[in-house]
């Protein structure tokens, strides 16, 4: 892909991918999901990360929710992905980013043992964590996501 021209300035363009998870558990009338923040910039976002080498996809999206959410969770299906473009002036290049989501289910871990990407880690209800997360195309997906949840899976019921 040739590089970008923004004020006169080539940029060369760089793929990446990322993995990460929309984790549920029963509430009392929806869903929760947990959501990870940074008090310093007010965001709330779905844990993700990137590829560690010769890890699937599967397996980062396991890892990277693990140690961002303190967490142990176990992937039910694959929900879909979000792109998008970012441009750091600094080192001359322009990223076209793809994020590859996953529906989990916690099976252990606590919340108190997130790492230190995040100032906290909060569970909400699926439809306050649409309203709390900062980039629309999280939101986007987080409703798909919820509306995978199958009835039993909602109720606990997910052996």
């Amino acid at each position: 892909m040739p590089p970008e021209r923004r004020g006169g300035r080539r940029f060369a363009i760089e793929e990446l991918v990322s993995a990460g998870g929309i984790v549920f558990r029963p509430g009392a009338s929806e869903p929760e999901i947990v959501l990870c923040g940074r008090a310093a910039r007010g965001l709330w976002a779905l844990p993700k990360g990137t590829p560690e080498s010769s890890e699937t996809l599967e397996q980062t999206a396991s890892r990277e929710v693990s140690e961002e959410t303190g967490l142990d969770v176990r992937i039910l299906r694959k929900v879909g992905e979000i792109e998008y473009w970012f441009t750091r002036v600094e080192v001359g290049k322009r990223f076209h980013k793809r994020v590859h989501h996953f529906l989990m289910a916690p099976t252990g871990g606590d919340t108190a043992n997130h790492d230190h990407e995040y100032d906290e880690v909060q569970w909400f209800p699926a439809s306050e964590a649409a309203r709390r997360l900062t980039f629309p195309d999280e939101v986007q997906i987080l409703k798909q996501a919820v509306a995978l949840i199958t009835h039993e899976e909602a109720a606990g019921d997910d052996r």
